[in-house]
């Protein structure tokens, strides 16, 4: 989709009431104005409809002050053409005035030659922080040992961002990946140089893995976290009668944004954050490049949950 910014504005009808500039008219009570210094970034996952000039000026419209671009198979970028793309992605952002901070990658392994290429390209442009690829298991062999394993490649990743000047950081996610569980993350953390290797924070799957005891899990992992990523959930009976995880808008499920985000507050934790939007949005909540619907759908979805964290996080 070619989306020129006279033409998103003008398709858009009534384009200063579609996609405003997070003005004081935007934020009418006091409670949301004074979360105005609170700095978002939009995950790039969500506006792969869209070219990189495209998505970083619809990204500046709707108020975000950055883009986590994703640099990795099905991605924004893609990691056999970091060298040639991955700048033109800079140089829209730029040309917005967004500075380039945060990239989502396959990373896994320091000694693999496209991983190292993918980081030390983002790192001359100027990137500081990447989220890595997750590990998995594998069932035939014990745990331990191979926390042990990921645990060598999480510290040999360190050194390498270290030579770089950027953070790596690995994500909790929930499910049968490695680092459902904060202690996993905290485990194979260990051997890691904790200036340059740390952990992406999800409440949201800390929520769905930790139920009443996420924030042991939060206590545990603190002093690793190098970004945060925010959406919400709830639980639901799918068609069959199982239980099963249902992504909705910011604020309508289960995670207690009000117990967090206090406590990102009373603990001084400032790390770049993230917004994601999971629940169906025509594809685009799972990265897709053609979308079944309106792209104001989308645009008033980011739109919504942008202005919603920030009154979530002025209420804490």
């Amino acid at each position: 989709m070619n989306l020129s910014r006279r033409d998103f504005l003008i398709n858009s009808a009534l384009a200063g009431s579609i996609i405003p500039a997070l003005s004081q008219e935007s934020f009418a009570s006091s409670a949301s104005r004074a979360a105005d210094d609170l700095k978002v970034n939009i995950f790039s996952k969500h506006l792969q409809f869209l070219n990189y000039q495209d998505m970083a000026e619809v990204a500046k419209e709707l108020g975000f002050d950055g883009i986590d671009l994703t640099v990795r198979p099905k991605g924004h970028v893609l990691p056999e053409k970091v060298e040639t793309d991955l700048p033109l992605a800079v140089e829209a952002m730029k040309k917005v005035g967004l500075t380039p901070l945060m990239f989502c990658t396959a990373v896994e392994d320091a000694t693999n030659p496209v991983d190292k290429k993918l980081l030390e390209t983002a790192a001359k442009l100027g990137f500081k922080y990447y989220r890595m690829n997750w590990y998995r298991y594998n069932e035939q062999k014990a745990i331990p040992e191979q926390l042990g394993e990921f645990s060598t490649k999480m510290a040999g990743l360190g050194q390498l961002n270290d030579k770089l000047g950027i953070h790596g950081c690995y994500q909790n996610h929930s499910g049968r990946m490695v680092g459902a569980s904060m202690f996993e993350i905290w485990q194979i953390l260990q051997k890691a140089n904790p200036k340059t290797m740390g952990a992406q924070y999800d409440i949201r799957h800390a929520t769905v893995e930790g139920g009443l005891s996420w924030q042991t899990g939060f206590n545990l992992i603190r002093p690793h976290i190098k970004t945060i990523v925010i959406k919400d959930f709830y639980w639901e009976k799918n068609s069959s009668g199982k239980w099963a995880v249902k992504s909705v808008p910011l604020g309508e499920g289960m995670v207690d944004f009000k117990t967090y985000f206090k406590l990102l507050k009373d603990l001084k934790v400032d790390v770049p954050i993230c917004l994601h939007l999971e629940y169906p949005l025509g594809g685009a909540d799972q990265g897709a490049f053609q979308i079944t619907v309106d792209k104001k759908v989308v645009f008033d979805a980011m739109k919504r949950d942008l202005q919603k964290l920030k009154e979530l996080w002025a209420a804490a």
